[in-house]
């Protein structure tokens, strides 16, 4: 596809603005009334959110994960600690996510440090989880190798028969993070590609929220 069949897909987006004045003070409630907004127009998955980590050296790689949980402390996920996110956040505990709702013509990125949650908070989520999804979460060498797919499905079959007579425990190797963000930006789109950047930044005595150009 060359530049012309590019620009052809080329849409301006006046569906909303963003301005201080009908902005949150901090960025939780803010991040609270677009997601609400995102449910109500029951968009696909808007809980999706794309997860960017770097390894030891620098390079970086992101995904697409589920938010499994938020409040004032930071966003929650969870994944094998194993996996190639797992081991780049062991490396670099830092990482940044972006929403992207494209029927609302909005973004949101953070960007922040990232721990992860205790035992008993995995413990719980992972419980609430649908037994198929526990079993894979046993069975899967998440980011590694595999000659074929019989090789995932013998393994889940070995899972289901290790566990056929009792609930299925979280792994040692699974668990949440939360990413606890010092950056917050919310971007609407605007016409003329003149949209609405709104970013907030942790300092020591609060939020503070500042206007971008875009």
């Amino acid at each position: 596809m060359n530049a012309d069949e590019l620009a052809d897909l080329r849409r301006d987006y006046v569906r909303a603005e963003l301005d201080e004045g009908a902005a949150a003070g901090e960025p939780f409630a803010q991040f609270g009334r677009w997601f609400a907004e995102a449910v109500s127009a029951e968009l696909a998955e808007p809980h999706a959110m794309t997860l960017a980590t770097a390894d030891a050296a620098g390079a970086p790689s992101a995904r697409i994960v589920l938010l499994r949980g938020w409040d004032e402390h930071g966003f929650v996920f969870f994944t094998n600690y194993g996996s190639r996110k797992g081991r780049e956040l062991s490396a670099r505990p830092r990482a940044a996510l972006v929403f992207y709702w494209a029927p609302l013509e909005r973004q949101v990125r953070i960007d922040g440090t990232v721990e992860r949650l205790d035992a008993a908070a995995s413990d719980a989520y992972f419980a609430r989880r649908p037994r198929g999804h526990r079993v894979s979460a046993w069975a899967s060498p998440q980011s590694e190798p595999i000659a074929d797919r019989a090789i995932l499905e013998q393994a889940i079959a070995g899972v289901e028969a290790r566990f056929a007579e009792i609930d299925v425990p979280r792994p040692a190797f699974w668990g949440g993070y939360r990413v606890v963000p010092d950056h917050v930006e919310f971007w609407q789109g605007r016409p003329n590609r003149v949209h609405d950047r709104l970013a907030y930044a942790r300092t020591p005595g609060g939020w503070t929220r500042t206007r971008l150009a875009p």
